[in-house]
């Protein structure tokens, strides 16, 4: 397979279609809980609601990554296209009651799409510039930040139902106009025998491989950091009144594209796992967090903890997820990636589901200080692990990369 740049002009159209499709979610993620919470929906109710996404993505990641090994990205890419649009034409006809529903079929599509695009870039760049092209891809879907955010409030001030419905509509055609002629591979480089019993014994790598052991396990926490900051942050702002849930998201947003273009080429990507950045970066979110969870001293604050979140939120997933591209066995490796991806996925469904609870039984700043404590916890598995994971990935990688 011919590879090319992560700048080329065949993976500009791949960045483009994945700031499309995540522009779809970004507004959701705002207009989803405020809809809820005006049908008179509990924050356990509206957790459930956002969680069901991610639960969906967890489960169907590892089987994503079976399909695109065995059929390829471009095939998977043609048939989840065609779900997604559906699934935004059901979101622009149904009421509250059918939200569950669509988040669930919202998270299979997202599943299917973020591990063929990975795929896709894995298999057509070099190793030296894999950092970079999954460093400006993960760009492309955090870009809908900026504006997503913003234009979801202001469809909910004053544009109603029609308004969120038509935008909706635009949505799943310029995902079909951006979805044409798409550069990605018709079949996977690397073959092999895709059953549900490998996909099942691959699980087994979560224990055997400290690299993904690790890795998953820090996504994992941090992830429920995000989810819970994603689902509750807009509903604590506007109901205490305190800053613009709009220009937080917009201020994070802003950082995390700033961030992830300036260092695109600074992500690791020589297979190292470096300790002091990652706990860095936890460490920067639980910043981000401990300042929302005192709310007599946010004001100006609240700013600063935008860009504390924004930095962890740039660096982290790309940072990982470039390693592991190293550290995994090839025969095996988009089956556990899609692993990884998963406790993604589990994470940010549980920083709604479970700390909805919270929010619930306490209060939104006792959220956000859980979320301080998980990032803590992270940044030490980090520390504890970090002598022995460049030895793993000498001793577990396999194939060529």
């Amino acid at each position: 397979m011919s590879r090319t740049g992560p700048s080329s002009a065949g993976f500009i159209r791949l960045y483009a279609l994945a700031f499309i499709f995540f522009f779809a979610n970004s507004v959701l993620t705002v207009i989803l809980p405020l809809r809820g919470a005006e049908a008179g929906l509990e924050s356990g109710g509206i957790g459930l609601m956002m969680g069901t996404y991610m639960l969906t993505c967890m489960l169907l990641r590892p089987l994503a990554g079976q399909w695109i090994g065995r059929f390829g990205p471009l095939a998977a890419m043609r048939g989840l296209l065609a779900v997604h649009v559906l699934t935004l034409l059901l979101y622009a006809i149904s009421d509250i009651g059918g939200y569950v529903w669509l988040r669930a079929l919202q998270g299979a599509v997202t599943a299917f799409f973020s591990m063929t695009m990975q795929a896709g870039i894995v298999e057509k760049l070099d190793g030296r510039d894999r950092g970079q092209g999954l460093s400006l891809y993960t760009l492309s879907t955090m870009l809908p930040s900026l504006a997503g955010p913003l234009l979801a409030v202001e469809l909910w001030e004053r544009g109603g139902s029609c308004g969120f419905g038509g935008f909706m509509l635009l949505l799943a055609a310029a995902a079909v106009l951006a979805g044409l002629a798409l550069p990605l591979p018709g079949a996977s480089e690397r073959q092999g025998s895709y059953t549900l019993r490998g996909m099942l014994g691959s699980f087994r790598e979560i224990r055997r491989s400290r690299a993904l052991g690790v890795s998953t396990l820090v996504m994992l926490l941090i992830s429920c950091v995000f989810g819970a900051t994603a689902t509750f942050l807009p509903l604590y702002m506007i109901s205490s009144g305190i800053g613009n849930a709009g220009g937080y998201l917009a201020v994070q947003g802003a950082v995390v594209v700033l961030c992830r273009f300036v260092f695109r080429k600074k992500i690791p990507s020589d297979g190292r796992w470096s300790s002091s950045l990652i706990a860095g970066l936890l460490l920067c979110s639980a910043a981000g967090t401990q300042i929302l969870a005192m709310p007599q001293t946010l004001g100006l604050l609240l700013y600063v903890s935008a860009v504390c979140s924004g930095i962890s939120l740039a660096f982290l997933y790309p940072t990982l997820t470039t390693y592991l591209s190293f550290a995994l066995p090839a025969k095996a490796r988009y089956t556990l990636m899609g692993l990884f991806m998963s406790s993604y996925d589990l994470g940010f469904a549980l920083g709604g589901l479970a700390l909805g609870w919270v929010a619930q039984i306490f209060s939104y700043p006792a959220v956000f200080g859980c979320c301080t404590g998980l990032a803590l916890i992270a940044a030490v598995i980090v520390w504890a692990n970090g002598k022995r994971m460049n030895g793993s990935v000498t001793a577990e990688a396999a194939g060529p990369t």
